[in-house]
């Protein structure tokens, strides 16, 4: 038997050669919380951190978490790829969490608080205020807080209130009677959301410093007496519940989506319970009773050391204006023949364009629809919208463009995550500008990123396309790092007119010219690609494959992956989040590498880059290795045909490849080890040098 032959009858379905994607997902939150400790990065950046840790927690416990409660009432048997049942998997992301937490709130009192005390950013604690802030936060409490705090009593009349979701909430033990003689010893307190967590004392009138602020949990804790007139405080705790906030809608009842999704996030600050955080000081029994109204058990219980929401504490970033604790602004660099040429179709016709956000400028990607909107050339727009953010520019183009009598549509997502509400109002707002709005395929979220711009140039109909890795979001194209391709190559952009069409209309797939789309062709194309390279390494010709994305998840391509590495194919992965391959397990995945980069920008391209036996191809892609962008969302994958523009980003995959100072590498058991600076050309930062490259171009 040859080695071939053995190679391709190691069984690749074993348990063992897989991570748990929710403990991946826990690791890559891990290493989010260590930049907080990083003393490398500026202390208000690393105070960002720490409450960028609890805000993907808190999505961690809506989404995932409620997911495999779910899984375990329906079917306590299932087993996720890893072979961990869902018991299983809820034990051991108990034990990882409950660490985690304890990590944060250590970070919290034991780091970053001592070290913004000695930049004079204080938080004063109720027993350290002083004479004249006593006396201001009083007026404050009567005069901002008093008319619009609700206390309930719990009693017969007044049951446990329906807490919503993520929201402040105090449980109060009370001694004495009310006006009509009641007194169940207990209430509830329920903090507005619309109102701040931190409070900035102000210096003249309270003799403070120029950064001291006090937590609303504070003040209200300091003066709740005021709420129960005649009867007696003796304690008062803070709780928070997150529920499941995941939204079910069953695509073969649907006769109206909008609608459909409407009356889902209705019900989302009302979701079953998966979470319970309760200041650690609360008396056990007063724990116990909130445990039993919410008819959860321990192991789901976060007894806390200070703020329950500490992902609020976000708010002091903008509030102190202290640039020397911040990272150093930059203006984003502009591409000479974009900063020559005003005219972005010149431009584009020119020559392909590749934009690398946020290290280039996202505003060419507006003033293309922007100039699109204003020429009179230009017949029809076609645009996608997953997330958009407040007061677009994008979308203001789009209206003024329909506003001047061309044909704009629209493919809204209304279902991408926790943005479902702003895509609803962003729907009705294109609609009264005569947009055709549509919301994509049922049962198929639309999250490719594509724009197409038809102009009639001479007696020919031009396509010009931008296409993306990222959102049209001018906001996180500043944090986020992301690719975008303008072009007006003629089968590209029919490629691109007929998946709008399939989005907008009715009909049979059709064939598309250089576009990979899922869910038809995207996974299979990546799959012959993979099986490509792993023939080139049983020819004993070179094969590399390198991919950057966000997660890899989906169980094809990871066996496709471990059988490029048994053929000696040398697979480079950059993952920032999720990964559920394990890398250098003799015999089925030594040759596989798995980094993850963690810096001041947020990781998000994705990019598949196949050696080719010389003739390099490179993809730019809004999906990640995962089953629901494989198999149930509408994606796109587009080469970069241009030499000089695939070799770029090839160059700047190789920069993150030789990272050494925010770079971890997943281990086999499925840890990552951050990647300290050894090498001889001392410290290599990927996000630094392309920003410096691009700057000095």
């Amino acid at each position: 038997m040859d080695s071939s032959t053995i190679v391709e009858s190691v069984d690749l379905d074993r348990p063992e050669l897989y991570i748990n994607r929710d403990l991946s997902l826990l690791e890559f939150n891990k290493r989010v919380l260590a930049q907080a400790k990083n003393e490398a990065v500026p202390l208000l950046e690393r105070l960002n951190y720490l409450c960028i840790s609890c805000s993907n927690l808190d999505e961690f416990f809506e989404v995932r978490v409620a997911s495999v409660l779910e899984i375990a009432a329906i079917d306590p048997k299932a087993t996720a790829l890893d072979g961990l049942t869902p018991k299983e998997q809820l034990e051991q992301i108990s034990i990882d969490s409950h660490k985690l937490v304890e990590e944060q709130y250590q970070i919290l009192n034991e780091i970053l608080i001592p070290q913004l005390k000695a930049e004079n950013i204080r938080f004063i604690r109720r027993h350290d205020w002083n004479e004249a802030q006593q006396k201001w936060l009083a007026k404050y409490f009567n005069d901002e807080l008093l008319p619009i705090l609700t206390p309930v009593g719990l009693d017969s009349a007044h049951p446990f209130p329906r807490i919503l979701n993520k929201s402040l909430n105090f449980i109060i033990s009370l001694t004495g009677k009310d006006a009509f003689g009641r007194n169940s010893g207990r209430a509830i307190l329920q903090a507005p959301r619309a109102l701040p967590r931190v409070i900035q004392l102000p210096a003249d009138d309270t003799q403070s410093g120029p950064y001291d602020f006090v937590f609303l949990s504070s003040i209200i804790h300091a003066f709740v007496n005021e709420l129960f007139n005649g009867m007696t405080v003796k304690g008062c705790h803070q709780f928070r519940v997150t529920r499941n906030s995941d939204f079910f809608v069953d695509d073969d009842a649907i006769d109206d989506l909008l609608l459909a999704v409407q009356g889902e996030l209705a019900m989302r600050n009302y979701g079953d319970e998966v979470r319970l955080e309760i200041d650690a000081a609360c008396p056990d029994d007063t724990v116990s009773f909130l445990l039993d109204r919410f008819e959860m058990n321990r192991d789901r219980l976060f007894l806390v050391d200070g703020p329950v929401n500490l992902n609020r504490i976000q708010e002091i970033n903008s509030l102190v204006n202290r640039p020397d604790l911040k990272f150093p602004p930059f203006k984003p660099s502009t591409q000479p023949q974009l900063a020559r040429n005003k005219d972005m179709f010149a431009a584009i016709k020119r020559h392909d364009i590749l934009l690398h956000h946020p290290f280039e400028s996202f505003s060419p990607v507006v003033e293309f629809l922007r100039q699109a909107a204003a020429a009179p050339e230009v017949i029809a727009i076609k645009q996608t919208l997953y997330r958009t953010g407040a007061d677009s520019p994008i979308v203001a183009a789009l209206i003024r463009a329909a506003r001047a009598g061309k044909e704009v549509t629209v493919v809204i997502e209304l279902r991408a995550r926790f943005d479902e509400k702003a895509n609803i109002d962003l729907a009705s707002k294109l609609q009264e500008a005569a947009v055709h709005v549509v919301y994509g395929v049922v049962g198929y979220k639309t999250h490719a990123k594509m724009c197409l711009v038809l102009r009639r140039e001479g007696k020919e109909l031009r396509h010009y396309v931008h296409l993306g890795t990222g959102n049209y979001h001018p906001k996180t194209a500043q944090i986020y790092t992301d690719y975008g391709l303008f072009s007006c190559n003629k089968e590209l952009g029919e490629d691109v007119r007929r998946v709008f069409a399939q989005l907008t209309s009715l009909g049979k797939v059709t064939k598309l010219n250089k576009l990979l789309q899922s869910p038809f062709t995207l996974h299979k194309g990546i799959l012959e690609k993979i099986e490509r390279e792993i023939t080139h390494a049983k020819n004993g010709k070179p094969a590399k494959i390198i991919i950057q994305v966000n997660a890899i998840v989906e169980e094809q391509s990871i066996q496709a992956l471990y059988r490029a590495s048994q053929a000696g194919v040398e697979v480079k992965l950059l993952v920032r989040g999720i990964c559920c391959l394990r890398p250098g397990i003799p015999g089925i995945s030594e040759n596989i590498e798995v980094r993850a980069i963690i810096g001041r920008f947020l990781e998000h391209a994705r990019i598949y880059a196949f050696a080719n036996d010389g003739n390099q191809e490179v993809y730019a892609s809004s999906a990640d290795l995962m089953n629901r962008n494989m198999f149930r969302r509408v994606e796109i994958c587009f080469p970069i045909e241009s030499k000089r523009l695939s070799n770029r980003i090839l160059h700047d995959l190789d920069l993150y490849l030789k990272d050494n100072t925010q770079a971890w590498l997943l281990q086999p058991d499925g840890s990552y080890l951050q990647l300290l600076n050894t090498s001889n050309d001392g410290p290599i930062q990927a996000q630094a040098l392309i920003l410096a490259e691009l700057q000095a171009s």
